[in-house]
């Protein structure tokens, strides 16, 4: 047997994108049987690659341990304990990232960083004289990283269901699966991709109206107040806000039948459980790439503004004042994407 080829990979944040590396790096692994990854992440996304074979995941303490440059100095040198590598992939491309690459390369290892695309980004969120065509999708951009080292890798962007059994602890607190299940996400770090809540609402009070059970996914303590008023108001709606942890959450996210989610990590950890999902874009668009791994277009809800997208990741203030592109969006419209799975 040859000996094993080991390779380093660095992914720091943020979730949906840690956990769009989950599907290449299962690619990578199943399609050569002879390599064997350390993951650099945080801690709470550890689950991620929970029981993927021949995989080591290293804990990074960015806050603590390894933040400022001496803490840096002190990761490297951890991984470097981990074992000899044949190879390091970076696909954040972040200072820390690069000072990490760097380090390794001056010690003789070869190194290659995931391409961001940015200036085909800044093309596709000018106004005017935009240039709307899809672009390479990010898991094709990590798995490029993986090819330009020498271990070629093909995505099939394929959903895989894999629905667990309930664990006692979810039935415990939600009860048996008796009618169809709909996850819902309304959040995401910034506004440009949060569907007004206000209309959210509505939503809810459609969905409450059929056979559905519906679970609010969140984190924030303002999120987990909102989810809970909704709770409150509405007698098919449970908020799983702060009562579970990252294991518990995925078994019960494998078990719904759709999840409703902003481009935000919900549809990225839907993926990560086979799970359809149907997703709302306002100020950022599904040409820039990140649209879930195996998702289809098909379920995607957007308003075709000519000024879409202004934004890659959502932080811009929009330049209307009115992010016309979410609330142009009629809930009645989102529901009807979502009954077509229950």
């Amino acid at each position: 047997m040859s000996t094993p080829r080991h390779i380093l990979v660095m992914r720091f944040s943020a979730m949906g994108d840690v956990a769009m590396t989950v599907p290449v790096i299962k690619a990578l692994l199943n399609q050569h049987p002879d390599v064997v990854v350390t993951f650099v992440s945080r801690a709470g996304f550890r689950q991620f690659f929970a029981d993927i074979p021949r995989l080591n995941y290293f804990a990074v303490d960015l806050n603590g341990e390894h933040k400022d440059f001496p803490g840096i100095l002190k990761l490297s040198k951890q991984l470097k304990a981990q074992g000899k590598y044949a190879a390091v992939a970076d696909l954040h491309n972040n200072l820390r990232s690069n000072i990490l690459g760097f380090l390794f390369k001056f010690s003789g290892v070869r190194v290659k960083q995931v391409d961001k695309g940015r200036n085909e980004k800044k093309l596709l969120t000018r106004f005017p004289d935009k240039v709307l065509k899809p672009l390479k999708r990010t898991v094709q951009r990590y798995a490029d990283v993986f090819t330009e080292l020498g271990f070629p890798v093909v995505l099939d962007n394929q959903l895989i269901r894999s629905e667990q059994s309930l664990p006692t602890a979810v039935k415990e607190l939600f009860g048996e699966k008796q009618m169809a299940w709909i996850g819902v996400a309304p959040f995401a770090q910034h506004v440009g991709k949060i569907y007004p809540p206000e209309k959210m609402e509505t939503v809810l009070r459609l969905l409450q109206q059929c056979q559905v059970k519906v679970f609010l996914f969140g984190g924030s303590p303002r999120e987990k107040e909102i989810c809970e008023q909704w709770e409150k108001d509405f007698t098919n709606v449970i908020s799983t806000v702060n009562r579970l942890n990252m294991q518990l959450e995925l078994q019960l996210i494998s078990n719904l039948n759709v999840m409703l989610s902003m481009d935000s990590a919900g549809m990225h950890l839907a993926s990560l459980c086979g799970v359809p999902a149907v997703s709302v874009w306002g100020a950022t668009h599904h040409f820039a790439g990140f649209l879930g791994y195996g998702q289809s277009e098909e379920n995607i809800v957007a308003d075709d503004l000519e000024c879409r997208p202004c934004s890659i990741y959502g932080n811009k203030p929009c330049f209307r004042k009115d992010y016309a592109c979410m609330h142009n969006i009629m809930p009645d419209v989102i529901v009807n994407k979502l009954l077509k799975f229950v």
